[in-house]
């Protein structure tokens, strides 16, 4: 359970500009802020089916998002290389280094 909230938390970063304000809404308080079913329906005078229907949506959407435009994986690739590459740099091996920043340059 903790990885998958890890994952949608991740994806609802880098995807929530393409989200709608309600969906927006419903994640930042079921994900971030914790909230349960039915305090987010009391807030939006919605019933908690509603809620998990449109969570549910919304979660199948970031996943849709990061199948087609894998911001997130991008982004876990260059920090890894980044890591690599700053190691490198502390043990002086500027040849992996130069390496490093070609293959960060192609993944853009």
């Amino acid at each position: 359970m903790l990885e998958k909230t890890t994952q949608i938390n991740f994806l609802f970063d880098f995807y929530q500009p393409l989200l709608t304000p309600k969906q927006r809404d419903y994640m930042n308080l079921y994900y971030l802020e914790d909230h349960s079913l039915g305090e987010i329906a009391e807030q939006f005078d919605v019933s908690r089916q509603a809620v998990y229907d449109n969570i549910r949506r919304t979660e199948a959407m970031l996943l849709n998002y990061e199948e087609k435009l894998k911001l997130h994986e991008k982004f876990m690739e260059r920090q890894q290389l980044l890591d690599e590459l700053n190691k490198l740099i502390v043990e002086e091996e500027q040849d992996k280094a130069i390496q490093l920043i070609k293959r960060l340059k192609e993944l853009d």
